[in-house]
């Protein structure tokens, strides 16, 4: 009955997906639903941007090893990372009308940039898609006993016919009945397990010291690491483009703001459920497996009833399902509008979307390529994601938006320089984390190239109001 019951849920995307597509009628259509997004469909995508594995699986195993100080990366850093958006990027990035990152970087610094940004967009993404599909492989491992790898080739081909389908209209609306399950299971859970170990104050009398402790150790290495973990997704995750989708696919400027802020306060919340599960099970049930990725899984399977075995799982894989579609849909746009485009600037719209949707194709089969060809962690695979646009397009993002002097030169030694030390940090095994020092090298790239370029500076004002025209 709960394989039956999961393949119905794997199945209604197929069917929403179908039922999408009538409404997608150009690629504006297929990449941003139209701009036409209520503020309640607008946040709930949004807040689904990561609400999946890293959140449900990952987060809570790395909890339960490490404490409260293993987490600052998710999911505090992912709430920040959509308050920031809401506050400082999503009104001048709506303004322009435009479709993807990498066009904000054409009008702002030029074609080149626009191209080099696209090529470090897309392959940014390979990792975090990765991710999904070893989270949904492992679950349905468990469920089915199909060998993982089928697993994972099986929902993979879902996500991929329903993206292909209806694109950025099937992500928010089989996204908002997600949402509404998975929370309704999660509290479920959180409620029996609170209720059979006693309370908060049982468990942390359970717990060792320093166990929840919030602030890092007065070192600079702690002080270092803990500012990295708020940085990874913090800001790394704010030059992404599913993210930058699902927020400028909002009605209005207003409506794209609100749904951020509102993103925010629920990933924050909401986001605290998987944890406490996670560590009140392992206390309840200790050694219930030896992986702590799929422990709330486990936990249910043993413990919960058919009806919640079914809500959760279901709503689960689900999830999953709809952070895998927005993280492939991202990147094909960004092929599609940023670099076949960029060498066909005479294409037509259907022939544009037909690509991003063959585009989408490709993508899912590297992307399940790699989950048979490295050792993965879920947990891993998001921060590497984060990271690599971090050290690339955070910098140059921020500046074009915020520093006058910004210029194309400052623009491309940000981008490359700061790629290029984070690859070599991570090759030497810095005691410091990479990022930092990609980072660092990246500001003063965007810096030393601007001062020095003869390029008279733009007004980050003018830049919004140019339009999105090519």
């Amino acid at each position: 009955m709960l394989l039956a019951a999961i393949a119905l849920y794997l199945l209604s995307n197929i069917a929403v997906g179908a039922w999408a597509a009538r409404k997608v009628t150009t690629s504006q259509d297929f990449v941003l639903a139209g701009r036409s997004l209520p503020l309640v469909l607008a946040a709930s995508a949004t807040f689904a941007t990561w609400f999946g594995s890293e959140t449900i699986m990952g987060a809570p195993a790395i909890f339960v090893e490490g404490g409260l100080p293993a987490i600052i990366e998710e999911p505090f850093g992912s709430a920040l990372c959509l308050f920031l958006v809401g506050a400082f990027y999503a009104r001048p990035l709506y303004r322009l009308g435009i479709t993807t990152f990498c066009d904000y970087f054409r009008i702002r610094f030029g074609r080149s940039a626009e191209l080099i940004s696209a090529l470090l967009i897309i392959p940014s993404y390979f990792s975090w898609i990765a991710a999904q599909f070893v989270a949904i492989g492992i679950v349905l491992n468990v469920v089915t006993g199909l060998p993982t790898f089928w697993c994972i080739a099986s929902s993979a081909t879902i996500v991929m016919i329903y993206t292909m389908m209806g694109g950025m209209w099937s992500i928010s609306i089989t996204d908002f009945f997600h949402n509404l399950v998975i929370i309704v299971a999660l509290i479920v859970i959180a409620v029996l397990l609170y209720n059979r170990i006693g309370g908060f104050e049982a468990i942390a009398a359970r717990t060792r010291p320093g166990f929840f402790r919030f602030l890092p150790h007065p070192t600079l290495k702690d002080g270092v690491e803990w500012m990295a973990a708020w940085m990874t997704i913090g800001l790394g995750s704010i030059p992404q483009q599913d993210i930058f989708q699902r927020v400028m696919a909002a009605k209005t400027e207003r409506t794209t703001v609100r749904a951020s802020y509102m993103a925010s306060f629920m990933y924050i919340t909401i986001a605290m459920l998987p944890l406490f599960i996670g560590l009140a099970g392992n206390m309840l049930y200790p050694g219930l497996n030896k992986d702590n990725q799929m422990l709330i899984p486990n936990m249910v399977l043993r413990e919960g009833s058919m009806p919640l075995q079914i809500l959760f799982f279901g709503a689960l894989l689900s999830a999953i399902l709809s952070v895998s579609s927005g993280a492939i849909l991202a990147p094909a746009t960004v092929f599609g509008e940023n670099i076949y485009r960029f060498f066909r600037p005479d294409i037509d719209d259907r022939t544009l979307l037909r690509i991003i949707r063959l585009a989408i194709a490709v993508i899912t089969l590297i992307c399940v390529w790699m989950t048979a060809t490295r050792d993965v962690n879920i947990f891993e695979l998001v921060g590497e994601s984060s990271a690599f646009s971090l050290v690339s397009l955070f910098i140059p993002l921020t500046a074009g938006l915020y520093w006058r002097r910004a210029t194309n030169l400052g623009c491309l030694l940000a981008m490359v320089g700061g790629l290029l030390v984070w690859l070599v940090c991570l090759w030497a095994e810095t005691e410091y984390p990479p990022m930092i020092y990609g980072l660092l090298a990246s500001t003063a790239g965007m810096v030393v190239g601007s001062l020095v370029s003869d390029r008279s500076p733009s007004s980050p004002v003018a830049v919004a109001s140019e339009g999105p025209g090519r």
